[in-house]
């Protein structure tokens, strides 16, 4: 029965993403309001702010360790391949 609603998580999260190899889903779901995934190069901020949005149903939202920030023409910071990175809900 695991097997099966993992296959099922994989599918959903396939579909819902389009096949984008931009990220890997660390965090199945929510967990303290935070979920926790990682970037492909060249991969930037405006990309896992929106992510983050999206993903947590809210705009209000920050990363802990503040690799992407809000300034004056939107979401920036320097974010690294292959590093976890988390975003949590306020």
């Amino acid at each position: 029965m695991l097997k099966l609603l993992l296959t099922i998580f994989s599918l959903i999260v396939t579909f819902t993403n389009g096949g984008n190899p931009n990220y890997t889903q660390v965090g199945i779901t929510p967990i303290n309001n935070c979920i926790q995934f990682s970037v492909a190069s060249g991969t930037g901020c405006s990309w896992m702010c929106n992510y983050c949005a999206n993903s947590l149903g809210t705009f209000n939202y920050y990363f802990p360790d503040s690799v992407c920030t809000y300034e004056t023409g939107g979401c920036v910071g320097n974010p690294i391949a292959g590093k976890t990175y988390t975003c949590c809900s306020v």
